[in-house]
């Protein structure tokens, strides 16, 4: 009865990229869990054929030798605040390359980096308690100053 139970089973497969200590695995562990993975089927002559991605023609440019930037608090913090500052003109927008003021906007970026503020309270270490603190003060006095101005 063992022997029916044991061919009944399934098998987990760890497919993670990383170890639990949170490094990368070995290239030759993911290329022989590539291996084990079912091949892709292929396209019947009714399935339509996906159409050819293009990458896009803005002044975002992505080098892939280039390596990824690390992905922090800090630097999602930081990148709402570059957000906050393109919409209060600040900064060009990275998009567009145009300076724009658009309130509504910028109001929204500071709302969503308090309200990480508020949910992340206890939790934040010295470093990133002072930046957040120091991106909202200037990003709150910047949007009162443009609110001020006559005409917005």
């Amino acid at each position: 009865m063992e022997d029916q139970d044991d061919k009944r089973g399934f098998k987990v497969q760890d497919r993670r990229r990383f170890s639990a200590e949170g490094e990368t695995k070995a290239e030759a562990e993911e290329s022989s869990d590539r291996a084990d993975a079912p091949s892709p089927r292929k396209p019947d002559a009714a399935t339509p054929k996906p159409e050819p991605v293009t990458k896009p023609t803005g002044s975002r440019r992505s080098d892939a030798s280039a390596p990824a930037p690390e992905l922090t608090f800090a630097a999602f913090v930081w990148s709402l605040s570059e957000q906050a500052l393109a919409a209060l003109g600040e900064i060009p927008d990275p998009v567009t390359g145009k300076v724009t003021h658009d309130l509504i906007m910028a109001q929204q970026m500071i709302d969503i980096i308090i309200m990480l503020r508020d949910k992340t309270r206890g939790n934040l270490d010295q470093h990133e308690q002072t930046l957040v603190q120091e991106i909202l003060s200037t990003l709150q006095m910047k949007y009162v100053e443009l609110a001020r101005q006559p005409g917005r």
